[in-house]
């Protein structure tokens, strides 16, 4: 399904059903121990997630492999879902996910974002999730960028439905968000494509252009 410099991801049919394998082994050297960390990242996401329906469910975790149910949906690039009810019933899961105290933190990436044949929501890929059980000002201001990224997509499909306090939020990022996009982000596009020759932007040929 994916790789990059980070491992792969791939799909393997079991006898109960498909799981979704992340696989650090095939990482290169030099970032071998990155993939490791956000695998395990994502493993301890996931573990305080466990139960909750429109995630998935941790099967698996070592140290270079991680194994999660497969969710069934289809990615918001390809599914542009134009209905209000989707990103309230997106919203509300993710109040649960931040519940359970966790940050997602790649919410910016249509992929992450699945619909289902019901036309229900699922956030998948928790490898830049962020668990922070004591809640501090990082874990709430990186729990508005969540919501504020979701409601971005929910601009570039039906903002006719965007209320006003929801304008409000899209109408100011956080600080740091502010700061990545002007100094650290060039930085880093700079490094993954120039120098790496890697491009981390799967259904950017579907989004076209956005709005900051």
């Amino acid at each position: 399904m994916k790789k990059d410099l980070f491992g792969e991801v791939r799909l393997e049919p079991r006898d109960d059903g498909p799981v979704i394998v992340r696989d650090a082994r095939s990482a290169p050297a030099s970032t071998r121990w990155l993939a490791r960390r956000l695998l395990a990242r994502e493993a301890r996401a996931l573990a305080a997630l466990a139960g909750l329906p429109g995630v998935p469910e941790l099967l698996r975790a070592g140290r270079d492999i991680l194994e999660r149910s497969y969710v069934e949906g289809q990615p918001l690039h390809r599914a542009k879902a134009a209905e209000p009810a989707f990103y309230a019933a997106a919203q509300a899961l993710l109040r649960r996910i931040h519940a359970r105290d966790v940050a997602h933190n790649d919410l910016a990436k249509e992929p992450n974002l699945l619909v289902g044949a019901d036309g229900s929501p699922a956030i998948i890929d928790f490898q830049l999730a962020w668990h922070a059980p004591a809640r501090g000002w990082w874990f709430r201001l990186l729990a508005r960028e969540d919501l504020r990224h979701l409601l971005k997509h929910k601009r570039s499909y039906c903002s006719e439905h965007l209320s006003r306090r929801e304008r409000d939020i899209l109408a100011r990022p956080a600080v740091p968000s502010r700061l990545w996009m002007r100094t650290g982000k060039p930085v880093y596009l700079f490094v993954t494509r120039r120098l790496l020759g890697w491009a981390d932007r799967e259904g950017a040929s579907d989004r076209g252009a956005r709005q900051p």
